[in-house]
């Protein structure tokens, strides 16, 4: 295969090595399967099918020559803004359903039915319930946590005011937008019935009504987020900087390879824990380095965050990692698992493992973790690891050396500890004093999946340098992370050789008086998608610090190669939070000028945020720029 279409495939030197193998042996890929879909439905590009009843699909004639309406009389508009909002539902869904699932853990921990989940972080319990209204006062951190996990649990249903984990994270600029417009969520579960209800035949069809019902959600998808986040943090420890590899190199030969993949780490912490109890398990099976986890996606991100462990690819890749022939498990709980891994068992030893009732796979081995007993249910999935290792075969082994050092572990917390280094009196004294200054222009959230109708990880990279050597802080969180991880931009070394001159004397003076011997890294890796919230808080905190609302900051926010439904509703909060925010795949939205006009325009002047639709990724960082310039000519900077 030539090196210009394997460009046109992946930018990741691993995964290019891996493309080719894979044709010889006559195993599909994410990419051959892209290319049978071809030709794409160009009514499902434009967003202008609609199969919400049985009486179609309906499907609007974009060149005005054919059907303008469906059957029950909705028009594009209609149609585009309700399968939007139904894209939000459904990232929602999935980041609530993350979160919902902490919270039960955390509720059932506290009532001391979970002996393996103990709260790990007091500080930041206390911190959560602090904000969350609890008193602190007398209790024990077991009645702490009792009581930040039945608040959880209250967001999801229908309630009485605004939703705590969206209102109070937050400026109250926002908050007093957000009740303006009545976009205000209360249950997180409610605001997902809500799109499903208004988007049901014959119901909402005016198209600004419906996308300020999908704005609501998104803010659901904000409370989703942030309480997976603290959960989280709160159960497993709060992230801080660790040094570690990323890349399918950290694959071991001699040792028995399990990829923790998915995106909640109820499981995969648990798996971590116990891992280091049955290392000479695995050297008595003749595994002679023991057990070797490595992550993949956002479950590899939370072990990467908080252990270390190192990530061997993310998103459209996973299949790669098989082809390597010396993965001997792939443990999933859920999200973003490719069904495609389960065919992958017909020509490799590797076992796919489901973990969770709502993410089974047909072809794939279930075993289903039960918290009462977590640390059991991880010893037995580790020994299904340890005897898929004897069965490898030799012939198929071939592992990309590629690998790059990450330094990642950036929580809000470890943010602002590096800051109080620097200042420890008012640690955002130097970040707010050298925005000020022109040191940093502004700072870009990267987020979002790879597409593989995009070259992987081009878009990253090319956006994130172009940024960087602009003098752009730039934070980054997912399979996003990832892609910049895999490319080496998270070292100390890709701050000298690539950001500006002012942001590179920042980021040295914050890495030196943190004791690093130099800079911090480039981009700065702060979780899994739903740490987003994470950049959130630091926004928030430096917007309140200088008495404004988020929609006047020089921030904004970057999702390359968009992919998921997960993107579009981060997307949509973003937006709401008053963040210029780039897409670099265009979603089904073109089908209507309506619906295109608010998204990029007019929402502006409701919510501050605006959507860039932008697919060269050069063209993106310019326009990322002059959002960015156009914030700081407002603060008069």
């Amino acid at each position: 295969m030539d090196k210009e279409k394997l460009s046109r495939m992946s930018a990741d030197p691993a995964v290019q090595a891996m493309i080719p193998k894979a044709k010889e042996e006559g195993v599909e890929t994410i990419w051959d399967r892209l290319e049978k879909q071809q030709p794409t439905c160009g009514f499902g590009d434009l967003g202008v099918c609609c199969r919400n009843c049985m009486q179609g699909p309906c499907r609007i004639d974009p060149f005005k020559q054919g059907a303008q309406r469906g059957v029950c009389g909705a028009d594009a508009d209609t149609i585009v803004a309700r399968n939007l909002i139904r894209a939000i539902a459904g990232g929602t869904a999935a980041h609530s359903g993350h979160a919902k699932h902490l919270a039960h853990i955390l509720y059932k921990s506290a009532k001391g039915e979970l002996k393996d989940y103990p709260v790990k972080d007091v500080d930041k319990l206390n911190a959560v319930a602090s904000r969350l209204g609890v008193d602190l006062e007398g209790k024990s951190v077991q009645e702490i946590a009792l009581e930040v996990g039945r608040l959880a649990l209250e967001e999801f249903s229908e309630k009485d005011g605004p939703n705590l984990w969206a209102a109070t994270n937050v400026t109250q600029g926002r908050v007093d937008t957000y009740l303006k417009l009545g976009v205000v969520p209360g249950g997180i579960d409610s605001a997902i019935s809500d799109i499903m209800h208004r988007t049901h035949y014959g119901c909402d069809a005016d198209p600004i009504n419906l996308m300020l019902a999908g704005v609501k959600c998104a803010l659901a998808d904000f409370a989703g987020c942030h309480m997976g986040t603290d959960l989280s943090d709160i159960l497993f420890g709060t992230p801080q900087p660790v040094v570690s590899e990323a890349n399918m190199g950290v694959l071991k030969e001699k040792a028995v390879n399990i990829a923790l993949h998915g995106h909640n780490p109820a499981l995969s912490d648990i798996i971590v824990q116990v891992s280091r109890e049955m290392q000479e398990e695995a050297k008595a099976a003749g595994a002679e380095k023991g057990i070797n986890l490595v992550g993949i996606c956002c479950t590899g991100n939370e072990v990467l965050m908080r252990h270390g462990v190192p990530s061997a690819t993310h998103s459209i890749s996973q299949e790669m990692a098989v082809l390597t022939g010396v993965l001997d498990a792939i443990v999933v709980d859920y999200q973003c698992i490719l069904p495609s891994l389960a065919n992958l068992q017909e020509c490799y030893h590797t076992r796919l493992i489901t973990t969770m009732p709502n993410t089974k796979i047909s072809g794939a081995e279930h075993m289903e973790i039960s918290e009462e007993n977590a640390k059991d249910c991880a010893k037995d999935i580790i020994r299904a690891g340890i005897e898929a290792y004897g069965k490898r075969n030799p012939n198929k082994i071939s592992i990309p050396e590629e690998k790059s050092e990450v330094v990642a572990g950036f929580s809000t917390e470890a943010i602002i500890g590096a800051l109080k280094a620097v200042d420890s009196e008012d640690p955002l004294k130097p970040l707010i004093d050298n925005i000020v200054n022109g040191n940093i222009q502004g700072v870009c959230l990267f987020a979002g999946c790879n597409n593989a109708r995009v070259p992987q990880d081009f878009n990253f990279v090319t956006v994130a340098k172009e940024l960087a050597k602009n003098n752009v802080l730039i934070l980054a969180t997912g399979c996003g992370a990832g892609s910049l991880a895999r490319h080496g931009l998270m070292t100390s070394q890709a701050t000298l050789d690539y950001a500006g001159d002012g942001l590179k004397a920042v980021l040295t003076a914050v890495g030196e008086a943190a004791g690093l011997k130099g800079p911090l890294p480039l981009i700065l890796h702060m979780g899994s998608c739903v740490d987003n919230s994470r950049a959130v808080d630091v926004a928030v905190a430096v917007a309140n610090k200088l008495g404004v609302d988020l929609d006047k900051l020089p921030v904004v926010a970057s999702a390359p190669e968009a992919t998921a439904e997960k993107a579009i509703s981060i997307g949509t909060w973003s937006v709401a939070g008053g963040l210029p925010t780039h897409v670099g795949v265009i979603p089904p939205v073109m089908g209507s000028a309506l619906v295109v006009d608010v998204l990029t325009d007019k929402i502006k002047g409701l919510l501050g945020g605006y959507f860039i639709v932008e697919t060269d990724p050069y063209k993106a960082a310019e326009k990322l720029l002059e959002a960015i310039k156009e914030r700081r000519k407002g603060l008069g900077l």
